[in-house]
């Protein structure tokens, strides 16, 4: 059963309630730079906030020094912003404890296909792209591209890469794959963790005219002249042949390697051993102790 934890010890960060303060009670703990306002991402919280309010309240604790005040703990372009536009007022989460830590260290930043399903979902809820594009501070064209970035990609490129970083212009690349292609080549990005449009670019210069959903289209690699691309779709066949050669046997060479591991120890374990190497083959008893020692079969990590 889990332990129950000890009355009087929980102590709940925030009031259940927010709170309207007048932005003149609010003293911020850090100044906004001037370069900061001409920033895209001030830009966009500064249109967000024309066109639909302020959806994340800002964070304040009470200033025990002054009666009436408050110090902001988070939420410092938000304050800026609605100080620019003219309100006066806002409602804020108040705090319990004056920690001053910075929420969105905690906070990951929307992928490319959760942004592109938050964007369906306003869509479908009736909001227009051009609300869509105010609030975010960008045009109504960007908005539509992001509303069809997933068109023409497999279902399973979608789900390897629903929560990674991936640039734009990626996905209209992968679009020129067909599925099993399209599954390879993020195969690669993930193994790499490079979700770039070089990459992807790179990748399409190295797949097979077969492999592409309009084979007769010519790629026009910026750079790569045909002996150059037919060069690169070898290697990669070369490349992708080894790949999974190593991924059959990887199973089996850790199980060999932890079982190789194991029986060294023992050995090591018995003493007459030990000096019998010590004496005849000092060099294989240092080796041998080395990877007894090892932590890790990972040559990185085991150092």
């Amino acid at each position: 059963m889990p332990r129950k934890l000890p009355r009087g010890e929980i102590k709940i960060g925030f009031e259940y309630a927010t709170a309207d303060l007048s932005l003149d009670h609010i003293i911020p703990i850090k100044v906004v730079a001037p370069a900061v306002r001409t920033s895209q991402k001030y830009q966009q919280i500064l249109a967000s906030i024309r066109e639909v309010g302020v959806i994340e309240p800002p964070a304040v604790t009470p200033d025990k020094q002054a009666k009436g005040r408050y110090i902001l703990l988070d939420g410092h372009l938000r304050i800026e912003a609605l100080k620019e536009i003219g309100e006066k007022t806002v409602s804020c989460l108040l705090s319990s404890d004056d920690e001053a830590f910075t929420y969105n260290k905690y906070i990951n930043r929307l992928s490319s296909i959760q942004e592109h399903r938050m964007i369906l979902r306003a869509i479908k809820r009736g909001v227009a792209e051009t609300k869509i594009a105010k609030a975010l501070n960008v045009n109504v064209g960007s908005i539509m591209h992001k509303r069809n970035l997933l068109d023409g990609i497999c279902p399973e490129v979608v789900e390897m890469l629903k929560d990674k970083m991936v640039a734009s212009g990626t996905f209209a690349i992968l679009r020129r794959m067909q599925a099993f292609r399209q599954i390879e080549a993020v195969v690669l990005m993930n193994d790499a963790k490079v979700y770039t449009t070089s990459y992807a670019r790179a990748l399409l210069a190295a797949t097979p005219k077969n492999q592409l959903v309009n084979p007769d289209k010519p790629k026009k690699i910026k750079g790569l002249g045909d002996a150059e691309m037919a060069r690169m779709e070898s290697e990669m066949e070369s490349l992708q042949r080894e790949y999974k050669l190593i991924e059959e046997n990887y199973g089996t060479d850790v199980l060999n390697l932890t079982l190789a591991k194991g029986y060294l120890a023992a050995l090591l374990g018995n003493a007459r051993i030990v000096r019998y190497l010590a004496q005849h083959h000092a060099d294989y008893l240092a080796q041998f102790q080395k990877i007894t020692d090892m932590t890790s079969l990972n040559p990185k990590e085991a150092t």
